[in-house]
């Protein structure tokens, strides 16, 4: 109640302006911390593979993982590189298990809302549905196009599986990366760094940029466009990430009408009046992308 000498009044000012814990940090730790044990707890299972100890000890002069030197697990509804059509990913049963069950677990589920579509509880009662939150709330049009498309995939073919139900996410395609020591090298997405402190900064190489991105923080980024990657943590760290994506294949897709471009342009009952029509929809669909982007109306802080 007003007045009542543990509540105090903050005068806002108008501009946006998180609210943080006493020790200054944004977010929520009883997700970032429940997080990183659960990965850390999947992470033992997964460099124990005898797969990846002979990675592990491979001699120099071979590959390195493209996103650096740390299992990175990707698990979802795929489409690209020579795939016919999309399907989920393909993994040993084992591992396939260890990635679902790490999907299932709250902590994991809660990120996964957070970041592109509804929050997961506990909520106070008054909460008739979970907010709307970060992807749905700033990019609403961009956020329906993407549960439209992977909802027909779905509808197409009953044997693809999303990750999350479609209240949490509208993303197909997760991609964690198990560290114990995160560093990712530059690539062309959601992003969620559930651990880790001094080091682990995020580098927007086309902007310019670096931004601390302390444990538990999310950023939505227009991958195709930005290329990203994180510096070095200290030698005592930890750091994971979780990684939300959907691959343009599956948009290609749909649009289609369900086959794949190759499908199309060898087609002989595709007309020469189609196939000028596909170049003109080629042409106009980056503008098309950009204009389901919200154009921010509030303050804006130049960095």
């Amino acid at each position: 109640m007003p007045g009542s000498p543990d509540m105090r009044v903050y005068e806002w000012q108008g501009e946006p302006t998180p609210v943080t814990t006493n020790r200054g940090v944004v977010g929520d730790e009883e997700v970032a911390k429940p997080a990183a044990k659960d990965i850390r707890a999947t992470a033992v299972d997964i460099y124990t593979e005898p797969r990846w100890l002979r990675k592990r000890r491979a001699r120099n002069g071979e590959s390195v993982p493209r996103r650096g030197p740390h299992a990175a697990k990707t698990i979802g509804i795929s489409m690209g590189g020579g795939q016919t059509h999309p399907q989920n990913t393909a993994h040993s049963a084992r591992l396939h298990q260890l990635l679902t069950n790490l999907l299932a677990l709250q902590s994991i589920q809660r990120i996964a809302g957070w970041t592109n579509s509804k929050s997961v509880g506990p909520y106070p009662s008054h909460y008739a549905n979970p907010p709307p939150v970060l992807f749905m709330a700033f990019a609403k049009q961009l956020h329906s196009f993407y549960e439209k498309e992977l909802r027909s995939v779905c509808e197409h073919d009953p044997r693809t599986t999303r990750n999350f139900p479609a209240r949490l996410s509208v993303f197909s395609m997760v991609t964690i990366n198990f560290g114990p020591a995160t560093v990712t090298f530059r690539t062309l997405t959601t992003a969620t760094s559930p651990g880790g402190d001094l080091g682990g900064h995020l580098v927007l190489w086309d902007l310019k940029l670096i931004i601390r991105f302390p444990p538990g923080s999310t950023i939505l980024i227009p991958s195709a466009i930005l290329r990203h990657s994180n510096t070095k943590i200290q030698a005592n760290e930890t750091r994971f990430s979780f990684t939300q994506f959907t691959p343009a294949g599956l948009f290609r897709w749909v649009y289609n009408k369900f086959r794949t471009d190759a499908d199309v342009n060898k087609s002989e009952t595709t007309t020469p009046a189609e196939h000028e029509q596909r170049k003109k929809d080629r042409a106009r669909r980056w503008d098309e992308g950009v204009k389901m982007y919200t154009r921010w109306q509030g303050p804006v802080s130049t960095v």
